[in-house]
């Protein structure tokens, strides 16, 4: 059974952790263009390490700061939960603010001081609409 959750994270890191998604779409943050990608097939998100790039090619460097909601398992969540370069929101639907450090990354969007993670998720969700929250 998988489970959606939300991060903050680095493009980098996202790709390293991308092959074991069931599904994920991200959103690029911070100043500039803005681009998204979805992962349907996870061999998107490996590397052709011999010229350092990106099977989807992306064109933005690893160091992007992304939003990205991933759906996955419980193992892997509790990975992402482990590794200090994801930063997991809390649940969309639990009356609790997402963090200082969250609300900075996710200001451009619209997004206000004290926002819940499904507060946030409407508001990226003008950018990139498979972020909008849901249940099914």
């Amino acid at each position: 059974m998988t489970g959606r959750r939300y991060y903050i994270t680095t493009l980098a890191d996202w790709r390293h952790h991308a092959h074991r998604f069931a599904n994920s779409h991200w959103l690029a943050l911070g100043d500039g263009d803005i681009a998204s990608r979805e992962l349907a097939d996870a061999s998107c998100a490996a590397r052709d390490d011999a010229a350092n790039t990106s099977r989807c090619d992306t064109q933005l460097p690893d160091a992007t700061r992304i939003v990205a909601l991933v759906d996955a398992d419980e193992g892997v969540h509790l990975a992402l939960d482990d590794d200090a370069a994801f930063e997991a929101l809390p649940h969309p639907f639990a009356p609790k603010a997402i963090s200082h450090a969250a609300h900075e990354a996710l200001i451009a969007h619209g997004v206000t001081p004290g926002a819940t993670t499904f507060d946030a998720a409407e508001a990226v969700a003008r950018a990139h609409p498979l972020l909008r929250p849901r249940v099914f």
